[in-house]
């Protein structure tokens, strides 16, 4: 393969910034404000608004894979070959990706500024800290993925920032339903995170990557995932029973064998096999969320 610079063929290139940006990750950003708009249902739709907000989120998650390769490479921590390697194999240069991260969370920084003309504050409060969230996962000083914090902030910013954040650009104003419906929101990307921390226990420990698979090794890091993945659907059940949410959000229910089948994956031992766990963690993520949302937009239409 050649060298990622100039002379690299075209394909090579198109293919290694697919690799680096990770666009099959982005159901994970997509399902929160989906989520979010939902929970607003009951007000006017303003699709401009939802765009901005979705656009928004998809460059935040570009800037945040390209910062967490580059940081990777420049830290010395080799990047998984399930993502890739775009820099360690030579097809990207890794200023270049480092501008791209930069160009990407400018972009969304874009988005948030065009919100907050129209809406107001607290919105970009919200993107701004999601911007320092995404760029210092991996960059130092902070480098809190690497220091056990990774499934807490992606609970905070990728469940409950983005889905009261893109209910509250719709109603402006912030709304408790939003705030339940975003809690099994960011369990569940925190459990895909958790299983791609469980795979990789063997690779962060040698990297002295703190995660907290690695801190309690398995099973006890089988026993969280259990906890995260029956967790979301106990949090509806109880929203439901509070009256907190509606009757339709049981319909994530319907998501019940999905979970199933990616616990049952847990027998694999082997990194390579639990690449098909982190997938269905994906997987479950996306069926939990769509069915989520749709509960709450038929809940504001009957």
């Amino acid at each position: 393969m050649q060298d990622g610079g100039r002379g690299a063929p075209a394909m090579t290139r198109r293919r290694a910034w697919f690799l680096a940006v990770r666009p099959f990750s982005y159901p994970a950003s997509l399902v929160p404000v989906l989520v979010g708009t939902a929970a607003a249902a009951e007000a006017d739709f303003r699709p401009g608004l939802f765009l901005l907000a979705l656009a928004g989120s998809f460059l935040i998650h570009a800037g945040t894979n390209l910062a967490t390769d580059y940081f990777d490479f420049s830290h010395g921590v080799q990047p998984r070959e399930t993502l890739g390697g775009v820099i360690q194999g030579g097809m990207l240069r890794a200023a270049e990706v480092h501008r791209a991260a930069i160009v990407c969370f400018a972009l969304g920084a874009a988005c948030g500024l065009v919100i907050v003309a129209l809406t107001g504050w607290p919105v970009l409060a919200a993107g701004v800290a999601s911007i320092l969230a995404g760029y210092f996962y991996t960059a130092k000083p902070i480098m809190y993925g690497r220091r056990g914090l990774g499934e807490v902030m992606v609970f905070i910013f990728m469940g409950l920032v983005m889905v009261m954040g893109s209910s509250y650009v719709q109603v402006e104003r912030l709304d408790w339903r939003a705030f339940y419906a975003a809690l099994p929101v960011g369990i569940l990307v925190a459990n895909i995170l958790h299983a791609n921390n469980l795979r990789d226990i063997v690779n962060d420990r040698a990297r002295s990557k703190l995660t907290i698979a690695s801190a309690i090794d398995r099973p006890a890091a089988d026993a969280v995932l259990h906890l995260l993945s029956w967790g979301a659907f106990v949090v509806v059940l109880a929203g439901v029973a509070a009256r907190e949410l509606p009757v339709w959000t049981l319909l994530v229910l319907l998501a019940l064998p999905s979970a199933w089948s990616a616990l049952r994956l847990l027998r694999e031992r082997e990194a390579a096999g639990l690449n098909r766990l982190v997938r269905a963690t994906a997987t479950l993520h996306l069926r939990f969320g769509l069915l989520l949302a749709l509960g709450l937009l038929l809940d504001a239409l009957v």
